[in-house]
């Protein structure tokens, strides 16, 4: 399980760094840092806590995920082993080789959705924690270059050399500790993952486009135009 959840965490940085960031340029940069908020988001206080608690109220789901993933890879071996023996054939029978060669694709999609259905409301817990600790990382991020002095942040694999003293990874992870010291692992009723992100972006969008020269707020009471 400790897999899922590091494997998990690498999904974070897709989600957690909106463009809102991207104000210094370049040019300009006195200082310059790089963080990897993949790292940043799965060592956080929150993410590992939350980890525990989900491997905790989930132990059945969890347990049986693994006891049944055994049993149908047993079931995949002994086709598998089926296919390998008309393959060996010669004169391959071709209309076999292909019955079991779908017997196998047949079994590993059913495997796949049934242990995909065991496993869903593990799934849904730690979506609903990543989405937590996304749309606080910017806040974390942020915090962290204004105590660093940086001007730049810059995400590791976008960098070619750099001296280890410019790495600020563990800082976002201080700064993402005090903004979000806890996360609950309980989804709301309805809550599809990434709903809080796509909630967040929403609302930065909507703030940027007050903010723009010329944005007028409707009267109250004024109908609206139409043609």
């Amino acid at each position: 399980m400790k897999k899922i959840f590091t494997a998990s965490a690498l999904a974070i940085a897709a989600l957690s760094v909106s463009p809102m960031l991207a104000a210094p340029a370049a040019a300009q940069a006195r200082s310059t840092a790089v963080a990897d908020v993949r790292a940043a988001a799965a060592k956080s206080n929150a993410f590992t806590v939350a980890s525990q608690q989900i491997q905790t109220t989930y132990k059945a789901q969890i347990d049986q995920q693994e006891t049944r993933g055994q049993t149908l890879q047993a079931e995949m071996n002994v086709l598998i082993a089926k296919y390998n023996e008309e393959a060996k054939k010669s004169p391959q029978n071709q209309t076999a080789l292909q019955a079991a060669a779908k017997a196998v694709q047949d079994k590993r999609t059913a495997a796949q959705e049934e242990l995909g259905k065991i496993g869903e409301p593990v799934e849904l817990a730690l979506a609903y924690v990543e989405d937590q600790i996304s749309v606080r990382m910017n806040e974390a991020i942020k915090a962290a270059m204004t105590a660093k002095k940086v001007d730049l942040l810059l995400q590791p694999d976008a960098v070619l050399a750099r001296e280890n003293n410019v790495d600020i990874t563990d800082a976002v992870v201080v700064e993402l500790n005090k903004i979000l010291p806890s996360v609950t692992i309980t989804p709301p009723a309805g809550y599809k993952p990434g709903q809080l992100v796509q909630q967040r972006n929403q609302q930065l969008m909507d703030a940027a486009r007050a903010a723009q020269p010329g944005a007028a707020t409707p009267a109250a009471g004024t109908p609206p135009t139409t043609r």
